[in-house]
């Protein structure tokens, strides 16, 4: 019988897998192992709810594509046997965006990773989206162009997995979030069909695949806008008093200064997170800037006046050790969990200005809070997002958390949720839906993530 398309695929039989690794024959397999187990994960537990749900989903079978014909096999074959198929690219998210929930294929993508074209007129770039963006930009430098937003996991990450799975990140304070219209142009896309479509949709169409998790196709193709390349200066900048460190948090992004990022950690955070190689110990609350040049002539006078100390100062290119970029965004919780596991994170705007809201979470959660927050742009607008550490101590007190955030007119962007809607505001992208409708019409890619085609 056949499942209805509304339903959640079940796993597959064991004849049904049997029959689609024969019709896979010739393509690089795996089976079983500690490398299914790796491909069938990224880093969810950085979510305790997450973990719980999550822990121990596996793929039937993993498929690494080396091309776009590969990926057209696959998906006829998983069309034809009715069996999910989760797409993933590194795998370094941290919401399960790549766990497949109902078994059924993963397919590895990070094997299509050519650079197809590059436009020196426009800077427009067209890439596979297996490429790692450390390596994209390494062939845009020589054209004077880079990326325009990178996530902190930007040595590791892949192109389509930060489009399908991110957001922002490096960058976000001059050129907002991945959604925001005139970053992607373009997208190639296999669909999930008996046989399959390879599609090219426009800016326009694009947008409804853009942090969709994969759910309503299979990128195989970006085409992306890209920026001037800037020799940034890494510094690090000291503050006694947090609420001099918190104002001039929102004071730099508003100068007529090229930043490319801005790192605000809490004294108590920032003592236990590691430094950049040269950079001392932190002994107060800490900005963390990535600064054109001819920024410097202006802060080097201008930080004491704000209140702080530059404290550790060099260039971003050719620096050894521990880039400034790996200690913002989530690689902030990754160096705290790596002391301690026991802390979690959440993900918010807050009420402009933040300090109040700030002021009154401390009072009710004290050292069980620790700050974090990073500059950004919100519809053209400079704001503070916060990714505050939680020490966790379970569902409840996480639940009052939130609760207490949303009654300060905090927005929540909830990293212990599963679904691309819960995960940012809350409510259903009909463009989305439309589109896995006209891409998956059985409803096999990556089933689960996409709430608005559970209710539909």
């Amino acid at each position: 019988m056949t499942r209805p398309a509304h339903e959640s695929p079940a796993p597959a039989s064991a004849e049904r897998l049997e029959a689609l690794v024969a019709d896979l024959s010739g393509l690089d397999l795996v089976r079983a192992g500690l490398e299914l187990e790796r491909l069938s994960s990224d880093y969810f537990d950085y979510s305790p709810l997450l973990h719980r749900q999550l822990q121990g989903r596996l793929a039937q079978l993993v498929v690494r594509a080396q091309s776009v014909d590969d990926v057209l096999r696959v998906a006829a074959a998983c069309a034809r046997h009715e069996v999910a198929l989760t797409p993933r690219g590194a795998g370094t998210g941290n919401y399960g965006q790549c766990v497949p929930l109902a078994g059924g294929v993963v397919l590895d993508l990070s094997g299509l990773n050519r650079l197809r074209g590059f436009d020196p007129a426009s800077g427009i770039v067209t890439a596979e989206a297996g490429c790692l963006l450390a390596s994209l930009d390494r062939q845009l430098e020589p054209h004077g162009r880079a990326l325009r937003l990178a996530p902190s996991t930007y040595r590791s990450a892949t192109l389509g997995g930060f489009i399908a799975g991110g957001s922002g990140g490096i960058g976000s304070i001059r050129w907002g979030f991945l959604r925001d219209p005139g970053h992607l142009l373009g997208l190639e896309v296999v669909t999930l069909e008996r046989e399959p479509r390879l599609l090219q949709l426009d800016a326009s169409a694009s947008r409804a695949l853009n942090h969709a998790y994969g759910t309503n196709g299979l990128l195989t193709a970006l085409t992306l806008a890209t920026t001037e390349a800037v020799d940034w200066r890494q510094l690090v900048l000291e503050f006694e008093h947090w609420d001099a460190a918190l104002e001039a948090a929102r004071a730099l992004p508003a100068a007529a200064l090229l930043l490319n990022a801005l790192c605000l950690l809490e004294a108590p955070l920032a003592r236990r997170l590691p430094s950049p190689a040269g950079c001392p110990p932190a002994a107060g609350h800490r900005l963390l800037l990535l600064a054109a040049p001819d920024a410097l002539p202006v802060l080097e006078p201008w930080v004491p006046q704000l209140g702080g100390r530059i404290v550790w100062q060099a260039p971003q290119a050719g620096a050894r050790g521990l880039p400034l970029r790996e200690l913002s965004w989530n690689h902030t919780t990754l160096h705290l969990r790596a002391q301690d596991p026991g802390w979690t994170y959440l993900q918010l705007l807050l009420p402009q200005p933040e300090g109040p809201a700030i002021a009154a979470l401390r009072r009710r959660w004290g050292d069980d809070l620790l700050w974090h927050l990073e500059a950004v742009r919100q519809q053209g607008v400079a704001r503070l997002a916060a990714l505050p550490l939680v020490r966790w101590s379970g569902d409840g007190p996480l639940a009052e958390l939130i609760a207490q955030v949303k009654e300060l007119g905090g927005v929540l962007f909830n990293p212990h949720v599963l679904t691309v809607e819960d995960g940012g505001l809350g409510v259903i992208d009909a463009d989305q839906v439309a589109a896995k409708a006209a891409h998956d019409p059985r409803g096999l890619l990556n089933p689960g993530k996409l709430r608005g085609w559970l209710e539909r």
